[in-house]
């Protein structure tokens, strides 16, 4: 079997150059679990592009969307990593999302979506309640636009309410999170190599 290829968003409202980011540093532990399985994990900072609200795969002159979307369609996992604001998923990723409903209008010659047979997980942090939320918003969303998602295919961190630490200044990972994130790199990684096998069947007439 070939090579399996994971695609990380990080969404987070950071450019890069800036300050660190803790949305990146779960997406590097993640990537690390997913190397160790044989997968090597592009990211991409979304923050750092242009990309035009709309729920088109194209939405004109400047979009920088159209990139994304093809590295996500070229990918086995996308992995979307979120902070959370206001107890919810960034507006970058949400804006990620919106730009994803064009792939309900978009099939294969066998009637199927084209992001059928690409699995996905949700990484999570931030310094407020809201990770479940989070997750399920995400989860939920994913699912509509035709991704497949695995048992436990979450990671998070979440530290004191209104408090000044952020995932990215802990010294080291919590057990808890690195034991997290070593099961969503598993299910994951095995989903995928399942659905690479036996994709879902053709659209019936």
């Amino acid at each position: 079997m070939a090579k399996l290829k994971a695609i990380a968003l990080n969404a987070t409202l950071k450019p890069s150059g800036g300050e660190s980011s803790s949305t990146d540093r779960m997406l590097d532990l993640i990537a690390i679990s997913m190397q160790d399985l044989d997968v090597t994990t592009e990211r991409i900072r979304l923050a750092d592009l242009n990309i035009k609200p709309g729920v088109l795969s194209d939405e004109g002159e400047g979009d920088e969307w159209p990139d994304v979307r093809r590295k996500i369609l070229d990918a086995d996992i996308l992995v979307v990593g979120t902070p959370i604001w206001m107890g919810q998923p960034s507006s970058v990723a949400k804006r990620a999302l919106e730009r994803m409903d064009a792939f309900l209008e978009e099939t294969d010659k066998q009637g199927r979506m084209v992001s059928y047979g690409r699995v996905a997980a949700v990484a999570v942090v931030g310094n407020e309640d809201g990770a479940h939320h989070v997750s399920a918003e995400l989860y939920q969303a994913l699912n509509d636009v035709g991704f497949t998602i695995a048992a436990n295919a979450v990671a998070y961190w979440v530290g004191e309410a209104m408090g000044s630490t952020n995932f990215v200044d802990l010294a080291k990972a919590p057990k808890v999170v690195k034991t997290a994130v070593d099961m969503l790199a598993r299910n994951t990684v095995h989903l995928a190599k399942l659905m690479k096998e036996n994709p879902y069947p053709a659209e019936t007439k």
